[in-house]
Formats: C-alpha cells, sequence, structure tokens
C-alpha cells in the first residue's frame, strides 16, 4: 500500500483533538485497522469517515470505545437488515406482488 494513501496516526489525532490511545483502542478492538510503516503508524484514507463516526461518537456522546464497538456491529447490522428488506421487496415486486 502506498503512504499516499495513508494519513499519519499524529497528525489525525492533533486534527480530531483525540489522544493516540484512543486510537490504540479502537485498533485492538479491531474497529479500525492501524498500518505501520518503518515503524510510523497510519491509518488508510479511505478509513477515515468511519474514524469520524466513532469520535463523534466519543466526544459529543462521552462513549467509550466498547461502547464504541456495540454501536458500530448495531449500525451495520441494521444496514444488513435493510439490504435485505431491500431485497425481499424487489423480489416480491417481480413476483407481481404489490408493496
Amino acid at each position: 500500500m502506498a503512504v499516499t494513501n495513508l494519513i499519519l496516526i499524529e497528525t489525525l489525532c492533533t486534527h480530531y483533538e483525540v489522544e493516540v490511545s484512543f486510537i490504540d483502542s479502537l485498533s485492538d478492538l479491531g474497529l479500525i485497522e492501524v498500518h505501520t510503516v518503518e515503524e510510523i503508524r497510519y491509518l488508510p484514507e479511505e478509513k477515515v469517515t468511519n474514524l469520524e463516526k466513532m469520535i463523534r461518537l466519543h466526544q459529543e456522546l462521552e462513549v467509550n470505545p466498547e461502547g464504541i464497538d456495540v454501536i458500530m456491529n448495531l449500525l451495520e447490522k441494521v444496514d444488513r437488515l435493510s439490504q435485505e428488506l431491500a431485497e425481499a421487496k424487489n423480489s416480491l415486486r417481480r413476483m407481481g406482488f404489490p408493496e
């Protein structure tokens, strides 16, 4: 992975005003993937949006990393169930059933 697609963890912490230990906690829980290149830690650019959600939960609602883990898992499940429902509705529509 090219370093140009990675953002330095320390830069993110400064920008979002969070401690590196918070990022470490999220990483330990498997909520974010931290890449290490030559002993310098980075976050993939495309994962910043998810990190921003987690930071908002932490800062605005004072949710701890374990709570963030639960919330993110539940949101993922809701998204998956919404997709399944949409697929089921489409199948029924194709079979001629009204909504």
